[in-house]
């Protein structure tokens, strides 16, 4: 057993989420992974497992319930799966958590860092995860449409919003990992950009204010 499956555990009860003990140890073999990677390709600041575990694993499980609540309410023609971009992933931050978690929706994670992409492609053969794919590209140049285009501390919203505009289908939403309530950044969006919910989250463990910014085009 996995040191840090009883914390993984006591995390998700904070969270109101129940996991089978293979996803939460795909959860923990992934958190391993960058653990592993990260010796390499500095794939992230935060080395220590129990504080990984916190501000990588909990805070992306954080959007799980919410992304569920708006992915219900697309409602798409049954048995249409999910397409989900997650911009900047970096470590493939909520990307590979959503993917794990959530195996009805086809994640694309987009760095344009090469050694990044190829971290989020290891991991979906590591995992065997076949609705997950790391792309190394310019989120510009992506057209093709999808329901949910993300992102976790990556850019300001404008900046995120524009580059990533020609991603988001007619239906789609802009999830929006953010820290503090971006107070600024809401003030600048342009008029097209609507956001529609400031969600506040509670990440089991960790002291730090954290929302979603969801918006549409």
């Amino acid at each position: 057993m996995h040191p840090l499956l009883p914390v993984l555990q006591k995390g998700l009860d904070g969270l109101g989420l129940t996991l089978t003990l293979e996803r939460q140890n795909q959860l923990l073999v992934y958190m391993d992974l960058i653990a592993k990677w990260t010796k390499v390709y500095n794939l992230t600041a935060v080395r220590d497992a129990d504080e990984m575990l916190t501000h990588h694993l909990l805070d992306s499980l954080a959007v799980i319930t919410p992304l569920r609540r708006e992915l219900a309410k697309l409602n798409l023609p049954a048995g249409q799966g999910y397409k989900l971009l997650d911009v900047g992933s970096g470590a493939g931050l909520p990307g590979i958590v959503i993917a794990i978690t959530c195996p009805e929706v086809a994640v694309t994670c987009v760095d344009t860092v090469a050694k990044k992409a190829a971290f989020i492609q290891q991991v979906a053969a590591t995992l065997k995860l076949p609705n997950l794919q790391g792309l190394h590209a310019r989120v510009e140049s992506l057209t093709d449409p999808f329901d949910v285009v993300c992102s976790r501390a990556f850019a300001s919203l404008v900046d995120f919003t524009g580059w990533s505009h020609a991603a988001l289908a007619d239906h789609g939403v802009w999830m929006a990992m953010k820290g503090k309530h971006p107070d600024q950044e809401l003030v600048v969006l342009p008029e097209n950009i609507k956001v529609f919910h400031v969600e506040q989250l509670q990440v089991p463990g960790l002291d730090a204010e954290r929302c979603i910014i969801w918006m549409r085009g």
